[in-house]
């Protein structure tokens, strides 16, 4: 008797989340920011889709998941997490240790959300300013027809320096 094989059903497939990767590398190459590395996570924290830009250092990658994987180990943007723990500095370790080393508090990691305004993933992006990285993120998710939490970047995110 033969068995049937089933797929396996993602609320982030793989057609969005290369289209937030491509998205946010355009808007990167528009802006005229520094080479981005862009990683886009499903709800479970796998890797989705990835790129990164001619130019990046080699810990680009990690940055990127990092701040993915933290806004979804916490529940919220990457740029959230460093306002709420800016004065708990033994929390981050905490989290940080408990991670892996898969936690990066700073601008860049944007929970994706779907119409229902549930988490389906969530987007890091590496490689200029963090506020600049978030501006990418989110601007990448709303070009694919998705929403983000932050909703909106940083007023100033143009003005941010490495």
């Amino acid at each position: 008797m033969a068995e049937t094989l089933h797929a396996v059903h993602s609320a982030l497939p793989l057609a969005a989340a290369a289209a937030i990767v491509d998205h946010a590398i355009a808007i990167g190459r528009r802006e005229r920011l520094l080479p981005l590395a862009v990683a886009v996570l499903d709800a479970g924290g796998q890797l989705v889709a990835f790129k990164r830009e001619d130019g990046c250092g080699v810990m680009r990658f990690d940055i990127a998941f990092g701040k993915a994987h933290g806004a979804l180990g916490m529940g919220m943007s990457s740029r959230l997490i460093r306002d709420r723990l800016a004065q708990r500095p033994a929390f981050q370790g905490a989290l940080a240790a408990a991670s892996g080393g898969r936690f990066i508090p700073v601008p860049g990691g944007v929970l994706i959300l779907d119409a229902q305004r549930v988490v389906v993933g969530a987007v890091g992006i590496s490689g200029d300013a963090s506020d600049k990285d978030e501006y990418c993120a989110i601007q990448a998710v709303h070009s694919a027809g998705l929403g983000t939490e932050p909703a909106a970047p940083s007023p100033d995110w143009r003005g941010a320096g490495l």
